[in-house]
């Protein structure tokens, strides 16, 4: 009996030890998947593919995507950190959307990257440095969320609607097309 006594007693007092102490593991867990993404901007590059930016995505616990930003070496714009992570991430889970998953990226998001995450849906995106971090480096992408707001002939980029009437075929399409996947 006093052996059972001591048993459940240690049980008990190993959970309760457990429960008071989850929330120090996951700070630390949080902080090693950042390190992570920052060890990817790094080594990036080292190996010249682009600037100084790093993401990772992570679904139960487990690296499911990795990226860091290749514009340079790619010769792609789009190819930033968080872009190449959600494309590796949606690729190995077999899905274009990120539920249940988190991103951890070195630097706050983009405004491309940001509608990225947003499409992809994740839990939570944990960020490292901010984008006033990134403009001292001269990563500075201010006068894209000015540009968003400008009507379309005030853009420093002049944008100008066309043949709608044609566009919209696709659209209507779609809309009547039974086999489609919704995203």
């Amino acid at each position: 009996m006093c052996n059972n006594f001591n048993k459940k007693f240690l049980d008990e007092a190993s959970k309760a030890l457990s429960n008071h102490n989850s929330d120090i593991p996951q700070e630390n867990t949080h902080k090693q998947f950042m390190k992570e993404a920052v060890d990817l901007a790094i080594r990036g590059m080292e190996k010249n593919e682009g600037g100084p930016f790093g993401c990772i995505i992570v679904k139960d616990g487990k690296i499911v995507g990795r990226g860091n930003n290749k514009v340079t070496s790619t010769y792609d714009p789009t190819a930033h950190a968080e872009i190449t992570a959600i494309r590796d991430a949606c690729k190995n889970l077999n899905s274009f959307q990120l539920n249940g998953c988190i991103v951890y990226t070195s630097c706050e998001p983009c405004p491309m990257c940001l509608g990225a995450i947003y499409w992809a849906r994740p839990e939570k995106v944990f960020f490292g440095s901010n984008k006033k971090d990134a403009a001292d480096v001269g990563f500075d992408d201010d006068f894209i969320y000015k540009e968003i707001n400008l009507d379309y002939d005030k853009r420093s980029i002049p944008f100008e609607q066309i043949n709608r009437e044609e566009a919209l075929k696709a659209f209507q399409i779609w809309n009547e097309k039974e086999d489609k996947t919704d995203y």
